[in-house]
Order: structure tokens, then sequence, then C-alpha cells
């Protein structure tokens, strides 16, 4: 659940942009090495761990990019995973823990 302000932050397309000139996924300025082990490198090792955030309430892995809050903890407290703002009234709703 995210509020309307912060669905501008939400990525819009899944699949990467294709490999041409003037795309972003171009290396222009870099020099790439050649015979490198990709996994014992500094960026290979942050494909694994895409977001470090953790839920301010329950502590576990949020899989949502710039959130604060997973999924499960936002919707039981009506807040955006965002930026913690009220969206829904739950004070009505009989929610268990299971």
């Amino acid at each position: 659940m995210v509020c309307s302000k912060c669905e501008k932050k939400l990525a819009k397309v899944i699949c990467p942009d294709k490999w041409k000139e003037g795309s972003r996924n171009t290396t222009v300025g870099t020099d790439r090495k050649l015979h490198e082990n990709k996994l014992l490198s500094k960026p290979g090792k942050a494909r694994f761990k895409p977001y470090e955030n953790k839920c301010k309430i329950c502590k576990s892995r949020v899989h949502q990019e710039h959130a604060h809050y997973c999924q499960g903890c936002a919707y039981k407290q009506g807040i955006c995973a965002m930026c913690g703002k009220q969206i829904l009234d739950t004070s009505m709703y009989k929610q268990t823990a299971k």
C-alpha cells in the first residue's frame, strides 16, 4: 500500500533498457576489466542484496525500493509503506497475527 504521492517513486518499467547507444546501462566512461570475477567485485555483491532496508516495525526485509515498512505491517497499520502516512482507518478491522 502506497499513497498517491509515493506512487511516483515506484519503478515504471520491469525490463531494463536495451543495450544500445545512449541507454542508461552503457558503460561509456568506465573501463571494463577482462577476466574479472563478478561475484567478488563490489558491484557484483550488491546484486544479491538489492534492498538493504528493514521494516521499522518487525525488522524483516522490505521487498520494495525506497520503502520503510513491509507490506504486511503497512496493511495492518493502514499506513503507506514508503512514507508512513495514514491511508486507511483500521480501527474497525478485526485482524489476527496469523
